[in-house]
């Protein structure tokens, strides 16, 4: 055998014996273990089961009805008909409906005035106003659409009686002169589950490997006498060779995490899945490539266990705002918008929630899957890069 055939297979070894060890690492570490699979298991679930209802129901609201009449009185029993809104009482005035408001009795107030029911008859418009707790936007969503709903079809009805017409087909024309029809696209329950949930299962993956890296990193330097990522070990000489076998590792523990959480937990739920599973195959594999040389990166910070804690964990509700999920991303101002493209979490949502959620190809989501590979080669140079490093740094303190 060649020197060179010699050097391969030497380096294979050193290769296998790495990535054995930080597995290893990661099955004894209970720490790491918790990261890489108790909260990939737990986290969907408790996140799924909370929004498993999809939408906000019979939300309680009072009344203030100063009409006191059969209009009034009408109008309010088919807004408490309606699933959203449930009326849970009635106020003389408004000080004392707001006061319910504060003391949580209720979340919404419908105002009717005195004029209500002689507005109508005498042929002139009226209104019927609406006070809401706009610290929930869920609760004004469900009062604004049951009253609206109510308003437009007593609305028809009113058309309907001044008219004057003969025949079914004149009333419908009356009542609805351009008829229309309303499509929810991709979240047809317009639940809260299928918009957000897709967007924090893949956040879970980014930040549980971030987390857990940076935990084993910490451990690694916590052992090491020199204090360094990369103990004094001729096997751990090789830049590529670590940097492959440590990758390795995480990646094969990962590849099962996700199957479970983009494929089982919405499966659970039955939130919507109609991206081809060979499409998502294909996209996540450079996600998982870029959250782990990213987080290999940014294991360089970490200096002791607890660091990671400190650095990583409250940046998972800024990396959900600047994803562009619940908030739109053209209204993003243009620093923080070029800003999330250094995480790979940005282009991770976005993609796989057209993939799974809209049924987009690899075509349609080409911009996300460039961009996730260009990050899997930028992280996995700045990863050699740190280890490089650690490498000369650790044979420095011998």
């Amino acid at each position: 055998m060649t020197n060179f055939g010699r050097h391969i297979r030497q380096g294979l070894l050193d290769l296998f014996y790495v990535w054995k060890q930080e597995f290893r690492t990661t099955l004894r570490d209970q720490g790491v273990l918790i990261f890489f699979v108790l909260v990939p298991l737990a986290y969907p679930l408790a996140y799924a089961f909370i929004y498993t209802n999809e939408t906000v129901r019979e939300v309680p609201a009072v009344v203030v009805d100063r009409s006191h009449s059969t209009l009034s009185r009408e109008y309010l029993r088919k807004v408490d008909a309606c699933p959203d809104v449930k009326i849970v009482g009635y106020c003389a005035d408004l000080e004392e409906a707001k006061q319910r408001l504060k003391g949580r009795e209720a979340y919404g107030i419908v105002y009717i005035p005195e004029s209500f029911s002689s507005d109508i008859a005498q042929g002139r418009q009226t209104q019927v106003s609406i006070f809401c707790d706009m610290s929930g936007l869920l609760y004004y969503k469900s009062l604004l659409l049951a009253n609206t709903q109510v308003s437009l079809a007593m609305n028809a009805d009113i058309k309907i009686q001044r008219a004057g017409n003969t025949t079914d087909r004149q009333d419908k024309i009356t009542a609805y002169p351009i008829t229309y029809e309303d499509v929810a696209l991709f979240n047809p329950q317009n639940g809260f589950a299928a918009f957000l949930i897709p967007a924090v299962l893949m956040l879970i993956i980014h930040q549980t490997l971030l987390l857990g890296i940076g935990l084993s990193a910490g451990t690694a330097r916590e052992r090491n006498p020199q204090h360094t990522l990369v103990p004094a070990d001729s096997r751990y000489q090789g830049t590529l060779r670590i940097v492959a076998g440590k990758s390795l590792s995480y990646f094969m523990v990962y590849v099962l995490v996700s199957v479970y959480v983009l494929l089982v937990v919405p499966r659970l739920f039955d939130l919507i899945q109609i991206g081809k599973p060979g499409v998502l195959t294909l996209f996540l594999l450079p996600y998982l490539l870029a959250c782990i040389f990213f987080s290999m990166t940014l294991s360089i910070a970490i200096r002791n266990r607890e660091t990671c804690f400190l650095l990583f964990v409250f940046t998972s509700v800024p990396l959900l705002f600047l994803s562009g999920i619940s908030w739109p991303h053209s209204a993003i101002p243009d620093f923080w918008r070029y800003f999330s493209y250094l995480f790979p979490s940005t282009f991770g949502i976005n993609g796989y929630v057209r993939i799974n959620s809209m049924g987009a190809t690899l075509n349609e989501v080409a911009f996300e899957y460039r961009a996730l590979w260009l990050q899997a080669g930028i992280y996995f140079i700045t990863a050699c890069m740190v280890y490089r490093r650690q490498i000369i740094l650790s044979g420095r303190k011998k």
